[in-house]
Order: C-alpha cells, then sequence, then structure tokens
C-alpha cells in the first residue's frame, strides 16, 4: 500500500502545482491620489466626497489596473509651490495642486490618443471638495451613474471602468511607467512583498492533506 500513498500524493503535487491561479482582470479607469510628503498614496475615499484643504496635492491617472494595490500612481514631480506659482492666494478661497495624468497609449482606449499630462491650480471655496476643484480647472468631467468619474478633460471620450481582457496593456503601462517616473514613490507601496501567492500556498495545503489521508489510509490498513 506504501506505492499507492505515494501515487496519492504524486497526483496532488502534480494538480497544485500545474493549476496556477486564476488571472486576475484588469479595468481601465481613473484612480484618485494624495500627495503625502514626497510620495502618492492611494486616496481612502471619492472626489466627490473629499475636502482637501489649502496647500494640499492631489493627482488622478488614467490607466489600466486589478486593483488599488496595482494602479500606476501619477508621474512626475508635484510641487504645490511650483504647480499654483502664479495663482495668488486670496482670502477666502483655498488653492489645491492637482495632477492630472492621461495615462500611455497602451492603457488608452482604442481609437484615442492620451493628452499630455499637464499640472493645474484650482482656486475654490473653503469647502469645496475635489470634485468640484477639478470642475473649476477640467472641465468637461464624465461621471456614470453610480457617481463614477469616467472622464476629466473630455478623456476619453467613451467607457468607464471598463474591463480589459488580458494583460499586455496594464503590462506594458507599467514597463513605461517604471521607466520614466523617476521618483522615490514609485517604489513604495503596492509592490509584491516576496511571499508566496494565495494559489501556491492553496496547493500546498491541498498536498498536506491528500498526504496525511494516503498515510492514514496505509496505516489503517496495516493494523486492520
Amino acid at each position: 500500500m506504501p506505492r499507492r500513498a505515494a501515487a496519492l500524493l504524486s497526483a496532488a503535487l502534480f494538480l497544485s502545482l500545474s493549476t496556477g491561479p486564476a488571472q486576475a482582470a484588469g479595468y481601465r479607469y481613473w484612480s484618485f491620489w494624495d500627495r503625502d510628503g514626497d510620495r502618492w498614496t492611494y486616496a481612502t475615499e471619492g472626489p466627490a466626497t473629499a475636502r482637501p484643504s489649502d496647500g494640499d496635492v492631489q493627482g488622478f491617472r488614467f490607466a489600466v489596473s486589478e486593483d488599488s494595490q496595482d494602479a500606476a500612481r501619477p508621474r512626475g514631480t508635484a510641487d504645490f509651490d511650483v504647480i499654483c506659482a502664479r495663482t495668488p492666494a486670496q482670502e477666502g478661497r483655498k488653492r489645491v495642486a492637482l495632477v492630472l495624468d492621461f495615462g500611455t497609449a497602451a492603457d488608452a482606449p482604442s481609437g484615442e490618443t492620451p493628452p499630455a499630462r499637464r499640472s493645474v491650480c484650482a482656486s475654490v471655496a473653503p469647502d469645496a471638495t475635489t470634485a468640484e476643484a477639478l470642475a473649476a480647472v477640467a472641465k468637461p468631467l464624465r461621471y456614470d451613474t453610480n457617481a463614477l468619474l469616467c472622464a476629466i478633460s473630455g478623456y476619453p471620450r467613451k467607457g468607464c471602468g471598463e474591463q480589459v481582457s488580458g494583460d499586455g496593456g496594464k503590462d506594458a503601462a507599467r514597463d513605461e511607467k517604471d521607466a520614466s517616473e523617476g521618483e522615490k514613490d514609485a517604489a513604495a507601496g503596492g509592490q509584491d512583498d516576496g511571499g508566496p501567492s494565495l494559489g501556491l500556498l492553496a496547493g500546498g495545503a491541498a498536498v498536506a492533506v491528500l498526504g496525511a489521508a494516503a498515510i492514514w489510509q496505509t496505516r489503517r490498513r496495516r493494523h486492520g
């Protein structure tokens, strides 16, 4: 019976190694970011409810990504004093620096070309939301029925958070981003921690369970 136990264990190992984790879907959308010191952090709330303070820097990046950990950050420098240098402070107003990164050709919908990245300074009321600041400097904006931001300055012309099949566009965009950003924040956050994937851990657990079952069955027959 040891041969049968070994066969069961080998079969379980083969299945766990040959069946990799399912490939995650990518989505094409505008992600929203806050500037924290010298790096970007994924915003914890949407632009319709976020209320930035005077002197804040926020960013938007259009790209294909799986989730917040995979999302591409806005590229280039993001210094409030530089972006708002030509927008003087006013009593009863606040200034918010916005970085608008329209992404790469690899992330663009079919037939569209992304505009050049730009930075703008919005002077708005003290209680204005990020969405209101964005509307003041980057019209036309487009939202879907669930209030998801679909387009900034009319880009893209259509589509909103649609699923993108395959990883080609996402990988190309990430390669381009890594080559051009040149910022310390490109290496901060959203990276793989080097640990085993969930699929690999699940496969290992399956091998252990089936192996233990085979050994138990062998011992039971020996002493039965």
